[in-house]
């Protein structure tokens, strides 16, 4: 992250009247966008007075705004040497270093600088992501749309993750989670048949993992086999009862199979468990729907519509109702919500058919 620039004030310092002039030549050039120009006179500053840190400074500045990194190191270092304590110094130096791939040699100047962003982006580059992650944390705090912050906090983060994946598979290969590690990874590649197994293989070491019956039943759901997707997600509604999506993930399934009544009794179960949840509010639409109950449906399509604003679940929301009003034979409002669900179908084609 180029930091800004940081040209000196010289009142306060003695200096030739010929090493001023050139400084303040410099700076004249770079607001111009004269970089060539600027470096010649920064350089020529540093050689009337080779005592001038202000110059170094600037001098190196001006390398990095050509994007010239190899050559910013030696003034700015010089810069340094003079005064370590010069504002700007120790931000810019570590610019310089971590572009040239010295992250771990930028990572003390940027300390010394109080930059959380580039400290954390330092550390990343280092291979260091759990040093990185609280700087980059509070550097996104100040500056939350910032991409070069959110790509390195998700760098780190993977990184971070990668390391204790690799320690899970090195030290304990047939664990529960070992296994389950390595489901997930068949499964993110489509290979349903080894991920089945390591799913299951797991479940052997340890059957009241949380979390793992429902990733079963996840993949049998993808694969739609709602029969055995309905098996694992009901095993994990007894694992965990207080478990919303649990419960969601069931209702559905036993919506997919024809069991309307006991899917909807599931949809109930977690909606209690966590209100206004827009994918259980949508389920228990269509479950009421199914049950020849138009007007429960209707009501939490609608819950749906207040929460969710331009979404393919509000799409199918929208036909959800317009369905329900031709069937009551109220055209107006059945034509108005199939105009706002094909308004969505064109800015969402691949998402918004029901």
């Amino acid at each position: 992250m180029l930091p800004a620039v940081l040209f000196l004030s010289l009142a306060a310092q003695t200096v030739s009247s010929s090493a001023a002039q050139h400084v303040h030549a410099g700076i004249e050039a770079d607001k111009l966008g004269r970089l060539d120009e600027a470096v010649a006179d920064f350089k020529a500053a540093t050689e009337e007075d080779p005592k001038l840190a202000a110059a170094f400074l600037d001098l190196g500045q001006e390398y990095i705004e050509k994007h010239e990194f190899a050559s910013a190191l030696a003034p700015l270092k010089r810069a340094l040497e003079l005064n370590p304590a010069i504002e700007g110094g120790h931000q810019l130096l570590g610019y310089a270093l971590l572009s040239q791939g010295y992250a771990n040699e930028a990572i003390p100047h940027f300390q010394k600088a109080h930059d959380a962003a580039s400290l954390g982006i330092a550390y990343v580059e280092a291979g260091r992501p759990a040093d990185a992650i609280p700087y980059l944390q509070a550097a996104l705090a100040k500056n939350s749309d910032d991409p070069d912050l959110l790509y390195y906090l998700g760098r780190a983060s993977g990184l971070l993750s990668k390391q204790a994946f690799d320690a899970l598979e090195a030290r304990y290969p047939d664990s529960a989670r070992a296994h389950e590690m390595m489901a997930e990874d068949y499964a993110a590649l489509r290979d349903e048949p080894n991920a089945e197994k390591e799913y299951q293989e797991a479940l052997k070491a340890r059957p009241d993992t949380l979390d793992l019956h429902m990733e079963l039943g996840l993949l049998y759901a993808r694969a739609q086999q709602w029969d055995k997707a309905e098996v694992q997600f009901r095993a994990e509604t007894h694992i965990q009862p207080g478990k919303a999506e649990a419960f969601y993930r069931l209702g559905d399934a036993l919506l997919e199979e024809g069991k309307v009544a006991e899917g909807r009794a599931a949809l109930e179960r977690s909606n209690a468990l966590r209100p206004d949840m827009p994918q259980t509010l949508f389920s228990l639409g269509k479950a009421a729907s199914l049950d020849n109950d138009p007007a429960a449906a209707e009501k939490f399509w609608l819950q749906v519509l207040s929460l969710e604003k331009g979404s393919a679940l509000a799409a199918q929301a929208h036909f959800g109702l317009a369905t329900i009003y031709r069937r009551q034979g109220k055209q107006a409002e059945a034509a108005r919500e199939m105009q706002e669900f094909q308004k969505l179908q064109v800015q969402r084609p691949s998402e918004a058919n029901p």
